[in-house]
């Protein structure tokens, strides 16, 4: 029944999301044109919509954070409060309602650098990412399905069954040795050492030779 509800609501923020694509694709060209956000066609930007293209996994995020590759940066489009509350290691935050602020600009719009864009799930982080594409913005991704893939496959991977193939197993051992870089500790880890026993040592015993009494001196 949960299942059912969450579905639901996905469908309808994807409706919604799909009402934007079409609104930027046609109504964005009578919005007035500056010189600095003329951006591209919106024929264009339905095409590069329609492409999976942009979509980065969540297992190759992990393996780019682990090896510490400089050429790209990670954009969370969350509010304040969420991004507070966790993140992925060195994102910067900048909140979808301040993509176009003057200070974010640097960070979106540059060519040293790919931008991993992500939210919850990829629903805000998509938004971002039409509105940066349409203001012709290079070398933009999305993190496909945000936080929530990120957490259910990289840091709470979950064991295959025993009839799955051997290539599952093989993306489990990955996950899982990616979740301990992320810090995660599982029971097989942990090793409880038995309580040592300190022996005490043997008390030395000195004997004490008696001293033999003095004879008596015999009298006159």
């Amino acid at each position: 029944m949960v299942k059912k509800k969450i579905a639901k609501v996905l469908a309808f923020r994807y409706k919604i999301l799909a009402a934007i694509l079409i609104l930027l694709a046609g109504g964005l060209v009578l919005l007035p044109k500056y010189q600095k956000h003329e951006g591209i066609k919106p024929e264009e930007l339905l095409s590069n919509t329609i492409s999976p293209e942009r979509y980065m996994t969540t297992d190759r995020l992990a393996h780019i954070i682990i090896n510490q590759d400089p050429s790209f940066i990670l954009i969370d489009v969350r509010d304040e409060k969420s991004f507070a509350s966790y993140s992925l290691p060195n994102a910067i935050n900048i909140p979808l309602k301040k993509l176009f602020d003057e200070d974010s600009e640097g960070y979106l719009n540059q060519n040293q650098f790919d931008v991993v864009l992500f939210s919850n799930d990829h629903f805000y982080a998509d938004q971002a990412w039409i509105l940066c594409n349409r203001l012709g913005y290079k070398h933009m991704r999305v993190l496909k399905g945000g936080i929530n893939q990120w957490y259910t496959t990289i840091i709470n991977p979950m064991k295959p069954a025993e009839n799955m193939a051997a290539a599952e197993y093989e993306l489990y051992t990955t996950r899982k040795a990616a979740s301990m870089f992320f810090g995660v500790v599982y029971p097989e880890q942990v090793k409880v050492e038995a309580p040592k026993i300190v022996k005490e040592a043997p008390k030395k015993v000195i004997t004490i030779e008696k001293k033999k009494k003095a004879e008596a001196e015999g009298g006159c």
